[in-house]
């Protein structure tokens, strides 16, 4: 099962993220951030409000993503 073991934000709605597989990702999760939960995180200070749970990215407002799409969405770091 993957799963994040790190992630820090570097920029412009971009994450670096470690993978439980020893491989790191940048995502850059601006055009996803669409709909209502979150659209809400297109401000700069609720987007750096995250943190891990168990197994992925979870937002201070219940945002999460799956990390099989964050790991598909990445580009090798």
């Amino acid at each position: 099962m993957l799963k994040i073991i790190d992630a820090e934000y570097v920029g412009n709605y971009e994450l670096l993220i470690t993978f439980n597989d020893g491989s790191r990702k940048l995502a850059d999760l601006k055009p996803y951030l669409t709909g209502e939960v979150f659209s809400e995180l297109l401000d700069h200070d609720k987007f750096i409000q995250y943190g891990l749970t168990g197994y992925t990215i979870e937002w201070a407002n219940g945002a999460d993503l799956a990390p099989e799409f964050l790991y598909d969405i990445g580009k090798a770091a």
